[in-house]
């Protein structure tokens, strides 16, 4: 069997990008956000679920770029996208 398309990185990068910051600003405002002699305690469990929903959102978005070239590969089947006659 062949092996599908790879991603491109390029594309793959650029597209996470703005997310990417947005999730670190997050983080950055989170620890600035907890009080002195309370940074961790106030802070890891918004950073944690921050990085956990951008680590599910990274890999969703690699694993679709990957099935959408793969789906660029195959030829559209026998009457994919005409009208039918009997209409």
């Amino acid at each position: 069997m062949d092996r599908p398309p790879s991603l491109s990185k390029e594309a793959f990068i650029e597209k996470m990008r703005n997310e990417v910051e947005r999730v670190l600003g997050q983080v950055a405002e989170a620890v600035n956000q907890a009080p002195a002699g309370r940074l961790i305690t106030d802070s890891e469990e918004k950073v944690r679920d921050l990085m956990a929903q951008l680590r599910r959102t990274v890999y969703e978005t690699a694993v679709q770029m990957r099935v959408d070239e793969a789906e660029k590969s195959f030829p559209p089947s026998p009457g994919c996208g005409e009208r039918s006659k009997e209409a």
